[in-house]
């Protein structure tokens, strides 16, 4: 492909840089909160958005922190403003666990897609699920692949997309399997080049609002090709090879103190050249690559998937 590595994602971020405890007013009705918990995996911290003037949704109250829920009442309070719906994007332990706290303390109903990791929703809704009020309209975008529980919130007046960690400012997300299948991630990424009302602009779980989402999402979807190519690559020079033989080759231009993390992600790749006749996996558990630690061997090393292919570019 002439590229040592993949292509950078393009980070066309814009507004203010999210700070925990500050509250950020990007519309007449979004107001951004960021949680206490910056750190490797969660940037600045959790974004949780409070959507509405009279009636409002919060969208990812964050992890359990008595501070930050306190200050999403308080925030609600000052707009005059009641909480009546806490909309998760997915149940991972820095989005979701707040919501419990958050709805007791307001009386709010939990919406999200399952009961899973100790979260436990009123109601349990999938793609096309709407909530609406005079101020707006919130619709559940159903996106699998970093989690297969994901949603992402669409407000549609706007076309502002709340994307928890499906698409994140400036970086890629990890995709663990068996959850997260790096297949359903590049199908929701694509569905979101084409959803209707457009996506004007992405408010993500972690960073700045996301400018010119198209330009973004084409860059990630080149930027994953890009590094499963290099994973083909890396396997045919192999008779076999485990995940982690692989890693240093292939993730070479990430740095050491992610390897762990990127690892997973490795992972989800072979698991996708697999569904592709690309890669065989030995040693299995059921027969689906679900053992980390298996053997891999390269098949049909003369098929390879272009970025311009996938994205339908010429």
């Amino acid at each position: 492909m002439g590229h040592s590595r993949p292509r950078d994602i393009p980070d066309v971020a814009t507004g203010l840089f999210p700070v925990p405890g500050r509250v950020d007013e990007l519309s007449p009705v979004v107001v951004r909160l960021t949680a206490p918990n910056p750190g490797m995996m969660t940037g600045p911290g959790t974004n949780s958005y409070l959507v509405g003037r009279s009636n409002l949704a919060v969208i990812d109250p964050g992890p359990r922190d008595d501070a930050h829920i306190a200050a999403l009442l308080e925030v609600a309070r000052v707009r005059g403003g009641i909480i009546r719906w806490v909309l998760v994007t997915h149940t991972h332990a820095d989005h979701a666990p707040g919501a419990a706290d958050l709805a007791k303390a307001s009386g709010a109903e939990i919406i999200g897609f399952d009961d899973r990791d100790g979260f436990s929703p009123d109601h349990a809704v999938d793609e096309g699920w709407v909530t609406e009020t005079p101020d707006f309209t919130l619709r559940a975008v159903h996106t699998p692949g970093h989690a297969s529980n994901h949603l992402c919130w669409l407000l549609e007046e706007s076309g502002m997309l709340f994307s928890g960690d499906h698409v994140m400012q400036g970086s890629t997300v990890v995709i663990r399997p068996p959850d997260g299948e790096m297949g359903e991630y590049l199908a929701s990424l694509d569905r979101l080049r084409w959803v209707t009302p457009e996506v004007r602009s992405i408010a993500p779980g972690h960073g700045r609002i996301i400018a010119r989402p198209r330009v973004v999402l084409d860059g990630i979807i080149r930027h994953r090709i890009e590094r499963e190519a290099m994973v083909a690559i890396a396997l045919a020079e192999h008779d076999e090879a485990t995940v982690d033989a692989l890693l240093p080759e292939v993730y070479a231009d990430v740095p050491a103190r992610l390897l762990p993390v990127a690892r997973f992600s490795l992972w989800a790749h072979l698991r996708h050249l697999a569904t592709q006749d690309r890669a065989q996996c030995f040693a299995l558990i059921d027969g689906k690559g679900l053992d980390l630690d298996a053997r891999w061997r390269a098949t049909n090393t003369t098929s390879e998937a272009s970025p311009e292919a996938h994205l339908g570019l010429r």
